[in-house]
């Protein structure tokens, strides 16, 4: 079984590109993030099943809506979405100014952020899908989304957790931690988020099989994520070189 995942950045310019590479992947499951409205009404005619849930609203003017999307050649049972707390409220002065600055760089306050799961009949058994896009923020915010994630599996069928999590793990970029309403230890300790991360894995029994790669050129970290339960065999793990118009590169694993 095939799976992908990608943060296709909402503002690509190469929409096309992105569709032809989604309906020509040969995937068995495909999880995207930042997928906006006009796009997922293209995916919604693709053979696949589907769920979507709300990703985030960035409060452009007007408010532009994104999606998280599982695509399935299995048949998807179920599907539920789940929301993060709302985390601007709590952020600093500097923050604040700071995304401001950075508006010209299409960056804005953003709410209404949710992750969401399918529950997916395969061949070998029904599996649980998670889709998450985690905050880019406080390091300690996006691993407690991570675990508010974690407290919806099922511990009686395997699960694969795909998605965008923001991990900072680069002194290139460490310095956004502190911008972004951190402490100046996350700065100065940027291995520390993707420690606790393992961490978490290893209480979950989810094997991470491109840890240590970077997934993210400018970032220089493993941002995407497509992690496993030890109960599935991985077979093989690759980062694609070709971004088709997003920032992030794609990423695939193949389980048995």
């Amino acid at each position: 079984m095939i799976i992908y995942s990608w943060n296709m950045l909402f503002r690509t310019k190469k929409l096309d590109e992105a569709f032809a590479f989604v309906a020509n992947a040969q995937s068995d499951i495909f999880c995207l993030q930042e997928v906006p409205d006009a796009f997922l009404e293209r995916l919604k005619t693709l053979p696949y099943h589907l769920a979507e849930a709300i990703d985030v609203e960035r409060l452009f003017s007007p408010v532009k809506r994104l999606h998280l999307v599982i695509l399935s050649r299995h048949p998807i049972i179920s599907y539920n979405s789940f929301l993060f707390p709302e985390y601007w409220p709590t952020l600093p002065l500097r923050t604040r100014l700071f995304v401001r600055l950075m508006r010209p760089m299409h960056w804005t306050t953003i709410r209404n952020r949710s992750g969401l799961y399918a529950n997916i009949e395969t061949k070998k058994g029904p599996v649980r899908v998670f889709n998450l896009h985690t905050a880019l923020t406080r390091p300690d915010l996006r691993v407690r989304e991570f675990e508010l994630a974690m407290a919806e599996r099922d511990p009686s069928v395997p699960t694969i957790v795909c998605g965008d999590f923001n991990t900072i793990e680069s002194p290139r970029i460490s310095i956004l931690n502190w911008f972004l309403g951190g402490s100046l230890m996350d700065v100065v300790r940027y291995k520390r988020e993707r420690t606790q991360i393992e961490r978490h894995c290893i209480e979950h029994e989810l094997h991470n099989p491109l840890r240590g790669k970077s997934t993210h050129a400018f970032a220089d970290s493993q941002l995407d994520h497509i992690l496993v339960s030890h109960s599935l065999s991985v077979k093989e793990a690759a980062i694609l070189r070709k971004r088709y118009g997003s920032d992030h590169h794609p990423i695939r694993v193949e389980i048995s």
